[in-house]
């Protein structure tokens, strides 16, 4: 395992060089998950050489990096030249999968195709509407945006490629047409955009297994597999533990370093891009859900030399923010400084003064 947890901190740019601009990041990782736009930001953030949280506000109000729904269905950052290819092999597959939702909030096809030509009329000409005044739009036309109706209308216009993200709007995010967001970008078969997608997970998430490209990917094992015989040469196998894992063949073996500590996001990729997760465990350090919001190591965790060390909150005070840590288990003087050195690292980032509290 610590061979497996070096390599994924090499691979996911957490270790060693880092990018000079979010898209970097983003055309790294093919798709970073974004449902929490702020986590998402930092995330983009710890794998840059430097980084402030308004640079990040910056590239996406730009339209450098998008925000959309591709992959599993959720939200993820992608960038402009890879949304069309990306989503013409994952959206049809989400739209169907949602048939039967659809059905239970009474969105039949007729509705459906309506109100996405309202969303197209309201939005053309370079106009950028928040979720709350695209609901108007609908419910002037007579058709209720209740619950989980307007969201869902909303997420099959990104996935269809009619919507994308636009500038935001004060603090809040907003749709745009991804005509006119991104006029252009490349188009693959689907052969060549699994085989892009198999490579740009391997070579951002690796060692890796087919299970874990499935689980990221939203593929089936049939794609996977093809996709990994297409990028072999870029892709080498390894074998841990009798199971088969696939990383970036250019990787090398990675450096013994000191360790560092790394305050991960909401649903950071080091989390939730693998369907197994043993590897971030400590063997001294067990897994203790009562301290994780939503009881999850896909929250924001604390982790120490690749390997999980805690939970830790964001919680604003009047001098800055005040980062609440929980630890697994006690950590020694010299891991709390290289906690105190990521605190100092995120406040750099916000721009705001950061002080550790210790739960």
């Amino acid at each position: 395992m610590p061979q497996i947890v070096a390599a994924r901190l090499r691979a996911q740019r957490l270790d060693g060089p880092a990018f000079a601009e979010p898209v970097d990041v983003v055309r790294h990782f093919g798709a970073v998950q974004s449902q929490d736009y702020p986590g998402a930001k930092w995330a983009l953030g710890l794998r840059l050489e430097r980084a402030a949280d308004a640079d990040l506000d910056r590239a996406y109000d730009e339209g450098s990096i998008l925000r959309t729904h591709v992959l599993r269905p959720t939200w993820h950052f992608v960038a402009p030249e890879d949304i069309r290819w990306m989503l013409a092999l994952t959206g049809p597959r989400i739209h169907r999968s949602m048939a039967s939702r659809f059905r239970n909030l009474e969105l039949d096809a007729p509705t459906i195709r309506r109100a996405q030509a309202l969303f197209e009329k309201a939005l053309s000409g370079g106009q950028c509407l928040t979720r709350v005044e695209l609901g108007e739009v609908l419910s002037s036309a007579g058709i209720a945006p209740d619950g989980q109706r307007l969201p869902h209308l909303l997420m099959v216009g990104e996935l269809s490629g009619l919507l994308t993200s636009g500038p935001r709007k004060g603090k809040l995010l907003s749709y745009a047409l991804l005509e006119e967001r991104v006029p252009r970008a490349r188009v693959l078969d689907d052969a060549e955009a699994v085989a892009e997608l198999a490579q740009r997970y391997f070579v951002s998430h690796g060692p890796a297994t087919l299970r874990d490209f499935v689980w990221w990917s939203g593929l089936t094992q049939a794609e996977a597999r093809r996709g990994v015989a297409d990028a072999r040469g870029i892709l080498d196998p390894v074998e841990v533990d009798g199971v088969e894992h696939w990383f970036d063949a250019r990787l090398g073996t990675p450096r013994t370093r000191t360790p560092a500590a790394l305050l991960l996001p909401n649903f950071d990729e080091y989390t939730v891009g693998y369907a197994d997760r043993a590897a971030l465990m400590h063997p001294e350090r067990p897994f203790r859900p009562e301290l994780f919001a939503f009881s999850s190591v896909l929250s924001n965790v604390l982790v120490i030399g690749g390997t999980l060390a805690g939970a830790w909150r964001r919680v604003a005070a009047r001098d800055g923010v005040r980062i609440e840590v929980r630890p697994l288990a006690k950590l020694d003087a010299a891991e709390q400084r290289l906690v105190e050195r990521a605190a100092e690292r995120y406040s750099r980032f916000l721009g705001l003064p950061a002080r550790v509290v210790w739960l």
